[in-house]
């Protein structure tokens, strides 16, 4: 008899690969940001706790585009889809620009995270099929060191870490939910 109760998407397997492993942490950890900023409306994407400028709209914005910077131009030295002017994003300006998300409507913004994260598992896959872990990425140190893929999802995977625990803040000071995994039946809206 087959088990009727599927893993939700971003349960990581219980014992898997490496690769295995470290997609389905990276992965865990985007399902439940994106969970801890679901479902909200302007106003509460905007809202800050004490003096911090951050916001759950802003870690929307921000996160697409580290999303779009690791799988685009540190993946493979190619332009990435930047969400705000194209041409500034190897600026601090325009990086800095990445956590402002003033006058974005919600569904701008889930629709620029979701679609970042689409593009970035899609990136991300067609290059551990050409060579795994071990291969050499396009980002590199001034005197020309290459990273390799795996230091660039475990960088992800620490970005993600790091902006989640914002996401909890926020998403608490809004409606108080909490919790560490969205539960079994959540998907986005």
């Amino acid at each position: 008899m087959s088990d009727v109760h599927a893993d939700p998407p971003w349960e990581p397997p219980l014992a898997g690969s490496e690769v295995e492993h470290l997609l389905g942490a990276l992965d865990r950890q985007r399902w439940t940001f994106r969970w801890k900023a679901d479902a909200l409306e302007a106003a509460d994407l905007e809202l800050r706790v004490g003096s911090s400028a951050l916001t759950l709209g802003g870690l929307l914005k921000h996160l697409a585009a580290v999303e779009e910077l690791a799988s685009s131009w540190q993946l493979a030295g190619e332009e990435p889809v930047w969400p705000t002017d194209p041409r500034r994003w190897r600026t601090q300006e325009g990086w800095d620009e990445t956590l402002d998300a003033q006058g974005a409507t919600p569904a701008e913004l889930y629709a620029l995270y979701d679609g970042a994260v689409e593009r970035a598992r899609a990136r991300f896959a067609a290059a551990l099929n050409r060579g795994g872990l071990d291969q050499d990425v396009h980002s590199s140190t001034p005197d020309g060191q290459h990273a390799s893929l795996r230091r660039l999802l475990f960088d992800k995977v620490e970005e993600y870490a790091r902006h989640t625990g914002h996401a909890d803040l926020l998403r608490e000071a809004v409606d108080g939910r909490v919790g560490e995994d969205p539960p079994n039946d959540w998907r986005p809206t």
